[in-house]
């Protein structure tokens, strides 16, 4: 009995979901797997591809056993593995999470033509002189006058934001979104030294708005558990 369930086959709405049982054998998942799926999946029609997900909970799965298993599923001419998910990741993978979520700092100015480029988030204590650029996965935070250029989010983070005190950029991104420099004239309102944030908004542009909203609109950008 117990080795009935070391597959769960569950439909949904998008296909259908592999659930393997971290707690037995590979060979064992495997024969059941095979076994199953010939099973469920012998009456459907060849034509209409079908697209699974498989969940391997807390098994570590190699390259090679993850193709074997994509390879057991497209064997059944209807389905296509979209996703294999695990909760096991790899040394190399958590290093790389490592560095995406350590903050890089510089004291000093981005000169011209001098671009900077860190995996996680970056603190600038200086300025940004047009022509220079900052590159970030993660946020960007200036405590200076940016006057270049500033991408922020740059592996696809949606949700990184920009921070400067006093934002007069050439141009601003984040992720694969981008503002061009904002139109400046007759805007006295820029000559104020209040620290602004740029962020993706619902609408999926970039905001430029006053440093105060940002516990609203990106309230996970602190880890401080006080009463602020």
């Amino acid at each position: 009995m117990g080795n009935r369930q070391n597959v769960m086959i569950k439909g949904t709405k998008d296909g259908f979901i592999l659930k393997l049982n971290d707690q037995c054998g590979y060979d064992v998942l495997k024969e059941e797997l095979i076994e199953k799926l010939s099973v469920q999946y012998k009456a459907l029609d060849d034509d209409h591809v079908i697209s699974a997900k498989i969940e391997a909970g807390n098994r570590f799965l190699t390259e090679e056993q993850s193709e074997e298993l994509k390879e057991i599923v497209r064997s059944q001419k209807s389905l296509i593995v979209e996703e294999i998910h695990s909760n096991v990741i790899t040394i190399d993978e958590a290093d790389q999470l490592i560095r995406e979520r350590e903050m890089s700092s510089i004291a000093g100015i981005v000169r011209s033509g001098q671009v900077i480029e860190v995996e996680g988030d970056f603190l600038l204590v200086g300025d940004v002189n047009p022509g220079g650029m900052i590159m970030a996965g993660g946020n960007i935070y200036i405590l200076g006058t940016l006057k270049g250029i500033a991408h922020a989010g740059c592996y696809g983070n949606d949700e990184a934001v920009i921070v400067a005190s006093q934002m007069l950029p050439s141009q601003l991104r984040i992720s694969k979104h981008l503002n061009r420099a904002p139109d400046l004239e007759n805007n006295n309102e820029q000559e104020t030294h209040e620290m602004e944030c740029a962020y993706i908004d619902e609408s999926e542009q970039i905001v430029v708005d006053r440093l105060q909203v940002l516990r609203h609109v990106r309230p996970s950008i602190t880890k401080y558990k006080g009463g602020m």
